[in-house]
């Protein structure tokens, strides 16, 4: 995927985060280290800026120890609301902000611009990450993965998500640019490449893209010169590192990793 056309596409995709990602921001779940404002309306005496404990608890005025961490803004809203009504003051309003996120970071491998470890702030998306990170390469796949650390026994399980850039960048599914989590792997591979030779007006190698059939390859190659037997392509494939010759190829059948595409010469 060119870097160029990667940029404007990724430029145009991050137009439509605004709302996206404010609509997602509240389910951000608070936890140790977060900072919260809170203000309560009308009594600027209980206005509180406080760090999360490692027991995932606050002090505030009036309650003392508040357990808010795994709660999102709203819940802790409400929450202190309902404490606050219980004996304290009538039909509190109470706001929620986070003044400071805690430290968590990502890491990000592959091929990608300035792959390294990313600090996250605030709720990160593939995308933002993608674009902190420089971008993709040209030699980037249609693959990205993810490795989570699920907290679960055995020790060290791992979820493991699959991006398909290829939907996310180029056909703008958001489904794909899903919320980065503090000790996630990201992984972008390198692309597969296939080969065409022989009676091709652009003979070379070629990115491999999981929907190439025969005639998209040859069509991607500039397409047949007029010496072209066109009814007797061959594909040299690879199985099992043994090397194996489909002969008279059918012009949709699909392209595989590592294929030689190999156009004849025609002699009538």
């Amino acid at each position: 995927m060119d870097g160029k056309i990667f940029g404007l596409i990724l430029f145009c995709l991050l137009l439509l985060l605004p709302a996206y990602s404010f609509c997602s921001s509240k389910d951000y779940l608070v936890g140790e280290g977060d900072v919260l404002k809170i203000m309560v309306y009308d009594h600027d005496d209980l206005t509180t800026t406080v760090r999360v404990g490692g027991d995932g608890m606050i002090t505030f005025p009036l309650l003392n120890r508040v357990k808010v961490a795994g709660l999102s803004i709203s819940e802790i809203s409400g929450e202190i609301s309902d404490l606050l009504a219980d004996g304290y003051i009538i039909n509190p309003h109470v706001n929620v902000f986070i003044e400071e996120f805690r430290s968590r970071k990502a890491v990000i491998l592959g091929q990608i611009s300035s792959p390294g470890l990313y600090e996250l702030h605030g709720r990160t998306t593939f995308l933002e990450l993608i674009s902190k990170a420089g971008g993709l390469t040209k030699d980037a796949g249609d693959k990205a993965t993810i490795k989570r650390k699920t907290g679960l026994l055995p020790a060290n399980s791992e979820d493991v998500i699959t991006i398909d850039l290829n939907g996310l960048v180029e056909k703008g599914d958001m489904s794909q640019n899903v919320g980065i989590m503090d000790g996630d792997s990201i992984y972008v591979a390198k692309a597969g490449l296939f080969y065409v030779t022989g009676e091709v007006r652009k003979p070379d190698e070629y990115k491999f893209k999981e929907d190439t059939t025969i005639i998209k390859a040859i069509t991607i190659a500039g397409g047949f010169t007029d010496k072209a037997a066109k009814n007797s392509v061959n594909i040299i494939r690879k199985i099992n590192d043994q090397k194996s010759v489909i002969e008279n190829a059918k012009m949709d059948e699909p392209v595989l990793e590592d294929d030689v595409i190999v156009v004849p010469e025609s002699f009538f």
